[in-house]
């Protein structure tokens, strides 16, 4: 916790905090914060303490009584600040223990952060190694939001987007509604690599990873499908589908029903990396919005909203609602935040504040004119300092670092579900 105390006199001056008062002077101490969230290990040195103390503690009280050697009102109400501020980042300290390499994700990139972690420990650059950490969820049928077995647009069909950016370099690959290839991601780090354009769309992105030799396949699953067909059944009283005797109750209906009710799956996987050097690198993959408008594109192949890498500052990726990221240039946003001294935790909620602020069209907006979608960001910056947070509580993000097991923390929040 922070104490406040009286000092005697010295001949050295403190650089910040002070006030001088006759022959003695009042110094508010910011005491280091012992945080049982803390990873086992890692010390909370001054450089791991959020960024966003550094304005409270630059913070020069003044002294309405200048004989008194007594804490004023203004200091007291300064320290308290100051605590509100330390223990709100106490609690996502843990978050923010920095090491490296770490590699940061969305809640369903357990297995990817840690295949991230081993490849840069092997010495593979961070974009390559977050590329082949997304590469285990874009295989995985059974993961309905990215890649192989993502759910379909209306028309039953997958169309894929991604993008990555290299941080040394600051460039970037990208693809949107890509047909035929379960890894995304990668044919974005081909775009990156091979060419001098950023975003590959439709035919022309498919056409782009049949010539480097990537293989294609028919991505709908039989899983995603019966789903796609139930979605079909029950999205209106006024066209030509009818649900059929017992097609609730086969167990990949049942189970898409007992996870998303009548919610659209927005799903997405994002990965942002730094290795042992300080160098950054991301990716994001999805499949997009469940049964979207044909061509749909959300914010994951758009370079600064679903992702944004600066190797003197960091990088951040989003998963949710595509529009209402793109609207506000999420992933830039907090990266730009991060630079101005935040700390990863708030640079994702500033971001979602950002995306509250905006968010005016009545039918994205609850009963008390909160936005009724959810969103998340994900945040690393270049000395390894993590964190995340989501508009509605409840959120999980998965982390790793060198060493250690992949684990899953609590995002921060904007609101708090009832």
């Amino acid at each position: 916790m922070l104490g406040m105390g009286l000092l005697p006199r010295s001949n050295s001056s403190p650089s910040h905090g002070t006030r001088r008062s006759g022959r003695r002077r009042v110094l508010l101490v910011a005491a280091p914060v012992e945080c049982k969230h803390r990873a086992a290990g890692a010390p909370l040195t001054p450089r791991a303490r959020p960024p966003t103390m550094s304005p409270m503690s630059n913070h020069r009280a003044r002294s309405s009584s200048p004989s008194s050697d007594q804490p004023t009102r203004r200091d007291l109400l300064v320290g308290a600040a100051v605590a509100a501020v330390a223990a709100s980042a106490a609690r996502h300290a843990r978050a923010e223990g920095a090491a490296r390499p770490v590699a940061v994700a969305s809640a369903n990139g357990l297995e990817a952060v840690r295949r991230a972690v081993e490849r840069m420990a092997a010495g593979v650059a961070p974009v390559d190694a977050a590329v082949d950490g997304v590469a285990i969820v874009e295989a995985d049928p059974e993961d309905v939001t990215v890649g192989l077995g993502g759910l379909p647009n209306a028309d039953g069909v997958v169309q894929l987007d991604a993008c990555c950016m290299d941080g040394p370099t600051m460039r970037a690959g990208a693809v949107a509604a890509l047909e035929g290839f379960r890894h995304p991601a990668r044919v974005a780090l081909e775009v990156m690599r091979r060419t001098t354009r950023v975003l590959l769309v439709g035919e022309g992105a498919a056409r782009f990873a049949r010539s480097i030799g990537l293989p294609e396949e028919d991505l709908l699953t039989e899983r995603a499908r019966k789903i796609w067909l139930y979605w079909k059944a029950n999205m209106s009283d006024r066209d030509d589908w009818v649900e059929f005797p017992g097609q609730v109750d086969d167990p990949d209906v049942a189970w898409y029903i007992a996870k998303y009710g009548v919610i659209r799956p927005t799903g997405t996987i994002n990965l942002c990396a730094v290795d042992a050097a300080g160098n950054i690198g991301g990716t994001t993959s999805t499949s997009g919005l469940a049964f979207k408008m044909p061509g749909r594109v959300g914010d994951s192949p758009v370079i600064g909203a679903g992702l944004y890498v600066d190797n003197e500052v960091g990088a951040a990726g989003s998963t949710g609602r595509g529009e209402s990221v793109i609207e506000v240039a999420g992933a830039h946003t907090a990266v730009e935040l991060m630079r101005g001294g935040a700390s990863p935790t708030d640079a994702c909620l500033g971001a979602l504040r950002r995306i509250v602020s905006a968010t005016r069209v009545p039918a994205l907006l609850d009963d008390r004119g909160r936005p009724n979608f959810d969103v998340k960001f994900y945040a690393v910056n270049r000395v390894g300092e993590v964190g995340s947070a989501a508009m509605w509580s409840g959120g999980k993000f998965a982390v790793c670092r060198a060493g250690g097991e992949p684990e899953l923390l609590d995002c921060a929040h904007v609101y708090e579900k009832v």
